[in-house]
């Protein structure tokens, strides 16, 4: 068996971190490692953590989650960042690939873009995806 893909929350709404976390963890070969409020805290805890992946809003109080990448894809070039936004915007967009974030479609989120897809009903796209999906 392959071991688990370590992934890290950060989000600064802890209802939403609680919710992927409970999603995440009905699959046997993901394991989250922590979580993070912030940029600052991210930073801090993928250096603690070492994860595979780490699963990054982009507004959030603080370092907020563009520099958080950079800094993260600089420091830590081997760990995966997939920027999570409800903003349909190219600013946020181009601005997380420009860090170093990983190319995902808008509103389709972590199954498509790990190594391994876990097997939740519904997936890959959000509750609140649109016909792009």
């Amino acid at each position: 068996m392959k071991p688990a893909i370590r992934i890290l929350l950060v989000d600064d709404q802890q209802l939403l971190r609680l919710g992927f976390r409970m999603l995440l963890e009905t699959q046997a070969d993901l394991e989250v490692v922590g979580e993070a409020g912030d940029g600052t805290e991210a930073l801090r805890l993928v250096g603690q953590t070492g994860p595979d992946v780490v699963l990054m809003d982009v507004r959030m109080p603080g370092m907020d989650g563009i520099q958080a990448t950079e800094q993260i894809t600089t420091q830590y070039p081997q760990t995966r960042v997939l920027v999570l936004t409800t903003f349909d915007l190219d600013q946020y967009a181009f601005a997380a690939l420009r860090a170093g974030a990983k190319p995902s479609p808008t509103s389709c989120l972590l199954p498509t873009t790990l190594p391994r897809r876990p097997k939740i009903p519904g997936w890959p796209c959000s509750p609140r995806a649109n016909a792009r999906c």
